[in-house]
């Protein structure tokens, strides 16, 4: 089951580099397709394919950026507030990054549930705060602009929609607008599911989708007239491009220069959408719309950095391990290309190199379910092979995958197979009733966070269940994505 809070994207090329990566990638002497590659990134920076002078900009595109939100500002500001019913537990406030987070910052609920940072040194963007444990959180906008920030929560749960910002108008309107995305995301999935069944009445259908995204627009073009000059303005004026049919200026308006850009979803956000629209799909389009990529952030190794893990971790997320290895050699290892980049992007990029195929992942001490601490290295030098399998106790494709891990852990497990079994289950009754369940024998171990769990980090699971098979040393020899894949690699070994 996918990870609902993970977005992919659907590549299949092999990545351009700085210098010749296309005609590697190609695995071709000739300069050709290099040639074509170069142009349309040259060109589209300057000129897209129809002419610039020639563009429309969308109706969706609303300039939400002044004078007084241009580009990052880093200042101080005070956040605290009160948790109605909290106990003195850590309230954790995290920098995000896309979709990932860093903690920069925690305190404690104290009598009355009041809690208080203090004053903070920040840059605009997202954040996220969390009471108690990561999961109960909620999103936040901190701008030095609002120099004192009050966040009132009437239950313990971060994620209730009553909450109230009373001195913090960005956040009344940020917590306003999560609430219509989640809405209408809701109702175009459920107008979306009558499209089968649609006959003649289809196009009645994708009309009534596209008025209801429209809806969630005209939410974005009303907040940043109402909150004109603030980084919500600037956030919802980067949610849809001015120019969404022109290659060449599909990023103009997202300026590499910015780095609160970073701390947003706005460059992830965008390289998808441009990937989707003009990729078609082919060798070509894919390598054309990578280097346009590269060549937008390129002036600034901030947002540079941000968009080339975006990618990284898109095309890891989609099992592209090839052009992960192309992104990895040619633009963040590269002498050249990386030169400007911080060892910062190289430590994470190396989280994504340690789990490919003959490398050393992780390792792990996790308690088990029926007692004591699993090694996941020693357990490996005491077996000849050892399958790791993420897996959930509400994961319908792990029940069906199930079944057949009996018999191959019947079948090996004697001959030096050990299967571990790490859920990311959040109760331990669930646990052990998915255990018992789906007949699973083999040794469990749980952390008992879901998809917060530090070993699903490590692992970079975003769906499950997921399987990494390693050899007696530890390293990766396979990572099926059905169990009969490991079937057929032991018939050979054991």
């Amino acid at each position: 089951m996918k990870m609902m809070t993970i977005a992919t994207f659907a590549l299949s090329m092999l990545l351009l580099a700085c210098g010749g990566g296309a005609d590697d990638a190609n695995g071709s002497g000739s300069n050709a397709q290099k040639d074509v590659v170069t142009t349309a990134g040259d060109a589209g920076l300057a000129a897209n394919a129809s002419g610039q002078t020639g563009a429309t900009p969308s109706p969706k595109f609303k300039d939400g950026i002044t004078d007084a939100n241009k580009g990052d500002k880093v200042g101080p500001v005070r956040l605290h507030g009160t948790i109605r019913g909290g106990s003195p537990t850590d309230v954790i406030l995290f920098e995000t990054e896309a979709r990932n987070k860093s903690e920069i910052a925690r305190t404690k609920v104290v009598s009355g549930g009041a809690f208080d940072f203090g004053t903070l040194e920040v840059g605009r963007g997202v954040y996220i705060l969390a009471y108690a444990t990561e999961t109960n959180s909620t999103e936040i906008i901190l701008n030095p602009d609002e120099a004192d920030v009050e966040l009132l929560f009437p239950s313990n749960r971060l994620s209730a929609t009553t909450k109230t910002a009373p001195n913090s108008p960005e956040n009344t309107g940020y917590w306003s607008y999560v609430a219509a995305e989640k809405k209408n995301q809701q109702e175009v999935k459920q107008l979306a599911s009558g499209l089968k069944d649609a006959g003649a009445f289809r196009a009645r259908v994708e009309q009534q989708i596209d008025d209801k995204r429209m809806e969630l627009v005209t939410v974005q073009h009303q907040l940043i007239d109402e909150h004109p000059g603030t980084y919500l303005a600037k956030l919802m004026s980067w949610k849809n491009p001015k120019f969404a049919d022109d290659k060449g200026r599909f990023f103009e308006g997202l300026d590499p220069l910015d780095n609160s850009a970073v701390r947003s979803m706005a460059i992830s956000d965008r390289i998808q959408q441009f990937m989707v629209t003009f990729s078609g799909g082919t060798d070509p389009g894919f390598l054309a719309c990578i280097d346009l990529v590269k060549a937008h952030f390129e002036p600034n190794p901030t947002t540079l950095e941000s968009a080339l893990y975006s990618m990284l971790e898109g095309f890891y997320n989609t099992g592209k391990e090839t052009i992960c290895q192309y992104i990895l050699d040619n633009y963040i290892f590269d002498e050249d290309c990386g030169a400007d980049l911080s060892d910062a992007i190289r430590i994470r990029a190396e989280g994504i190199i340690n789990l490919q195929v003959g490398k050393t992942p992780p390792n792990f001490r996790i308690q088990r379910f029926d007692g004591g601490t699993l090694d996941l290295m020693e357990t490996c030098r005491a077996h000849e092979y050892t399958l790791v399998m993420f897996w959930a106790s509400w994961c319908h494709k792990c029940e069906q995958e199930a079944p057949y891990l009996g018999p191959i852990y019947a079948k090996y497990n004697f001959k030096g197979l050990e299967i571990v079994g790490v859920s990311l289950d959040q109760q331990r009754s669930s646990w052990g009733k998915g255990i018992e369940e789906k007949g699973m024998t083999w040794p469990q171990v749980s952390q008992l966070e879901a998809w917060n769990s530090p070993v699903v980090k490590d692992y970079k699971v975003t769906a499950t269940p997921t399987y990494f098979l390693l050899d007696k040393t530890g390293k990766i020899v396979l990572k099926p994505t059905r169990a009969f894949e490991v079937d057929n690699f032991l018939k050979d070994k054991l």
